[in-house]
């Protein structure tokens, strides 16, 4: 019997390629409701990953009605998808801040928001659109020990909610809280960790309450602790990497039960010498940020090691080289599928082992139209 990843005539895709199995990601979207409990209300998940207006029509097909992205890019093809809640989770300066507003004219029936994590930001913000008929939602963005944005949970962050409340231009939504640092490798460390980090935004609620202010929407996490907040009843999950997985995360957080849906067909180009076969996924095609021995695997050929990379080419040292032909196909699992989807402008649909249509990465561009 094949395995599930097998394309039945692997000429459709050339190489290096990016495939997409459907069901496979169908099957990903429903573990991420089930996850939460069934209500799909809960989830805010983040398009980074696959930045493609077909995925966001399968998951607004699920029931799923608000988005969290990185870019004003993937804002857009969020609204062209049919999406009506959008997050661009980014602190938006310089001509970003135009950009957003001919965003929110060109789509008026869209609610959208970004992050704010410093007052003179949100003055400037405030002022700015001031008369411009801008609906802007605000989430404060707090920084709960990653030390990569947002503001650190102490009194600075009770000013700036407080200021932020009073601004007239701006409609404060909630608060984003994204804890990507903590990625213990068990589940009950991982929660520990997620639990102290949230605990200290007690302060935050006494303030609010103290001050009669509306409960704010609150959005944490991604998915090291995805399993962790959906635990939290009244919390909005953001998981984004779910929707494909990767082999990173599948290795580190094995009780999540998502599965590889976003492969890479690569096939062998040389055997240049004794032992060695290349084959032609270079880093220019897969993610290459983590050491050599962490940037893919290859599902269909268990015994290798990798010695080298460069831009068109990987070299592989292989124990039997004699049952490996220049042009056999492998398909490979990146350790990090998001960066690696950012450098495709196309991808393979593969459903049944037949390739049945090709999408368009939209959003890895960094401008659209706004």
């Amino acid at each position: 019997m094949p395995s599930w990843y097998e394309i039945k005539d692997p000429n459709q895709v050339d190489s290096p390629g990016l495939v997409i199995y459907k069901k496979r990601v169908e099957q990903n979207i429903n573990f991420m409701t089930r996850i939460v409990g069934g209500d799909v209300s809960r989830l805010v998940p983040h398009v980074k990953t696959h930045k493609m207006a077909e995925v966001v029509k399968m998951q607004l097909a699920a029931g799923i009605s608000k988005f969290k992205c990185a870019t004003i890019a993937e804002a857009e093809m969020l609204a062209q998808a049919g999406a009506k809640w959008v997050l661009i989770a980014y602190q938006l300066t310089g001509p970003k801040i135009d950009r957003m507003l001919n965003l929110i004219a060109a789509y008026p029936d869209v609610q959208f928001g970004s992050l704010i994590d410093d007052r003179n930001v949100a003055k400037h913000l405030n002022d700015y659109i001031k008369g411009k008929k801008a609906s802007w939602l605000i989430f404060i963005d707090i920084n709960v020990g990653m030390n990569r944005t947002g503001q650190s949970v102490n009194s600075d962050l009770l000013n700036l909610y407080e200021y932020v409340c009073k601004l007239p231009n701006l409609l404060l939504a909630g608060i984003h809280v994204y804890d990507g640092h903590i990625k213990e490798k068990f589940f009950k460390d991982r929660k520990v960790q997620a639990d102290k980090a949230f605990d200290e935004l007690g302060m935050l609620y006494d303030f609010i309450e103290i001050n009669g202010l509306p409960d704010p929407l609150v959005i944490a996490g991604g998915i090291p602790t995805f399993m962790v907040h959906a635990l939290r009843k009244n919390v909005y999950c953001s998981p984004g990497t779910s929707v494909f997985w990767d082999a990173g995360y599948g290795e580190q957080f094995r009780e999540q039960p998502f599965v590889y849906a976003a492969l890479l067909v690569t096939r062998v180009i040389s055997k240049p010498a004794p032992g060695l076969v290349t084959i032609d996924l270079g880093y220019k095609a897969v993610a290459s940020e983590n050491p050599l021995d962490k940037r893919f695997r290859i599902l269909n050929l268990p015994d290798y090691e990798f010695l080298s990379h460069s831009e068109e080419h990987a070299v592989l040292k292989v124990p039997n080289p004699e049952s490996i032909s220049i042009g056999d196909v492998y398909y490979a699992v990146p350790y990090h599928i998001c960066p690696t989807v950012a450098l495709y402008g196309t991808v393979s649909v593969v459903e049944d082992g037949e390739v049945s249509e090709t999408w368009e990465v939209t959003a890895r561009n960094r401008k659209i139209n706004y």
